[in-house]
């Protein structure tokens, strides 16, 4: 082989490769990782948003409390606001965001040898420095003195932001503090309705894992026997793909149970139901998903054989589902910039009065708007069209800005649900929606026994064929839910879970 060439004096050296070397390529990055957690720019979002120049954030992290009359500590779940401007999931932690110098400082556990024994050690400064982005970290034992030194310096002219009273810091006794427990919740809420990014990925995340486990309920369900046994596919499923905690209480009804909003019992048999809605939404890195799917069992005894129904053990099964099915389609293809969600929530009464009308729950001579007007359809779909998701799974947004006038509202008051059935955008005080928020469409259509018999006394009874009504009740209920991104230009779905068609083809094809 040649002797290397090597450049003379002036020439600009080269490097060449040849192809029967072999090489090894690395890249270096300044940041120890390069996908964190974006604490720092959230911490300055909320800085803004307080619209002050000084000023010291504390946050008090979730403590280790355990269980009453126990010596075993409770599920540890980090608190949403500690965690939006951290990005850290671990127990007895504090931070400082000094506004002024732009100083982000996470404070975590001393080492106890006792703890670590039992339970291994808590983070160390150097892991947790190269794992979160933040400034500064140091141990809890240097809070006190460390705000004490700030309170000396800057406390006369700048305040201190908390989010509850009960959560000022600790300084020398007879010490006044100027402290703001007033602005910095809705500060938060503020900015934590828009999601970046990352937040975006997270969400997307959770939705993916959440996906996997709802198609693996539809791939086994023919082989269940109780609403538990799906409880339990859906956690396997979570847990086994990195998504330890799930967002909410999993929902596992069947038959009449499915008529229940909130069901969680999830331990009744599946034998002689019709429908399971299955409302479960995985977790990722604190952030939520919010899913739900309705899905057949099988033949009811007392409908002709399911085959007729295309897979629905029942033509009152399969109607009520294609109403559903429209309701969210309709809302969900109008969703952008721009567009206030209490009319979604509108079109959704507007879809269901006239599928309802159709079959003859609601009685045919009255207009939509007499029907809509009267409230009956609230008797079959009585919550809000959906809410924000992100660190919750029935999110914070904004909520100072009045969406709408006196006229406004008498517009929308026919449909309004009771406050604690709703929650925002799909409120009265709700700003539009915008590029960034993510938000459910949840509609639903549900024969409660106890709605009806309600209804019967009420003068919305003229408009409900009762007769007709109860023969729904083994449908128990059907509710479809979608996570939606607000992009740009419209929408983005970030729900994977099968539906529709779709879903029934993964649970013909497992027989």
């Amino acid at each position: 082989m040649d002797a290397p060439w090597t450049p003379s004096q002036g020439q600009q050296q080269e490097t060449v490769l040849n192809a029967v070397d072999s090489y090894s390529i690395s890249l270096t990055l300044d940041m120890a990782e390069c996908d964190k957690y974006p604490a720092k720019q959230h911490a300055r979002r909320v800085a803004a948003k307080l619209g002050v120049s000084s000023g010291l954030v504390y946050l008090v992290g979730q403590p280790t409390i355990n269980l009453i009359d126990s010596d075993q500590a409770r599920p540890f779940r980090q608190r949403r606001y500690f965690y939006y401007v951290t990005g850290i999931d671990e127990a007895d932690c504090y931070a400082t965001y000094d506004i002024e110098h732009d100083r982000l400082t996470l404070y975590i556990p001393d080492f106890d040898l006792s703890l670590a024994i039992w339970n291994g050690r808590t983070l160390t400064k150097e892991e947790a420095e190269r794992r979160y982005d933040v400034d500064q970290v140091r141990y809890c034992s240097s809070l006190a003195s460390d705000v004490e030194r700030w309170v000396n310096k800057y406390n006369g002219t700048s305040s201190i932001y908390i989010l509850h009273p009960e959560h000022k810091p600790v300084v020398k006794k007879g010490r006044e503090l100027k402290l703001d427990a007033e602005r910095l919740l809705p500060a938060m809420d503020a900015v934590r309705g828009i999601k970046d990014e990352y937040e975006i990925r997270m969400i997307r995340r959770a939705n993916e894992v959440s996906g996997l486990a709802h198609r693996k309920v539809l791939e086994k369900i023919r082989d269940m026997t109780n609403e538990a046994e799906i409880e339990g596919i859906f956690l396997d499923t979570c847990i086994s793909h990195g998504a330890r905690n799930q967002a909410y209480e999993i929902i596992a009804g069947s038959g009449e149970n499915a008529a229940t909003l909130h069901y969680v019992k999830n331990n009744e048999p599946l034998a002689g139901r019709q429908l399971v809605c299955l409302d479960a939404g995985a977790e990722w890195n604190c952030y939520a998903s919010d899913v739900t799917r309705t899905f057949p069992l099988g033949s009811s005894s007392s409908s002709s054989s399911s085959s007729k129904h295309d897979g629905w053990p029942s033509a009152e099964a399969k109607s009520i589902y294609t109403i559903v099915e429209r309701m969210q389609e309709e809302c969900i293809k109008r969703i952008r910039k721009g567009v206030r969600f209490l009319d979604l929530h509108v079109l959704a009464h507007v879809v269901a009065i006239e599928g309802l009308v159709e079959l003859g729950v609601l009685r045919r001579g009255f207009s939509t708007e007499e029907i809509r007007q009267s409230r009956a359809s609230s008797v079959f779909f009585p919550h809000g069209l959906g809410h924000h998701v992100g660190l919750e799974v029935h999110d914070v947004s904004e909520t100072s800005i009045m969406a709408m006038d006196e006229e406004q509202y008498a517009r929308y008051a026919s449909v309004l649900p009771a406050p604690s059935m709703t929650h925002s955008p799909c409120t009265a005080a709700a700003p539009v929606l915008d590029q960034g928020m993510v938000v459910t469409i949840e509609p639903g259509i549900y024969f409660s026994q106890y709605a009806l018999a309600n209804a019967r006394t009420l003068p919305l009874a003229r408009y409900i064929d009762f007769d007709v009504a109860e023969r729904y009740l083994p449908v128990g209920g059907v509710r479809i839910e979608d996570d939606i991104l607000v992009t740009r230009d419209g929408y983005e779905n970030l729900t994977t879970a099968p539906k529709g068609e779709a879903m029934l083809e993964i649970i013909r094809s497992s027989q």
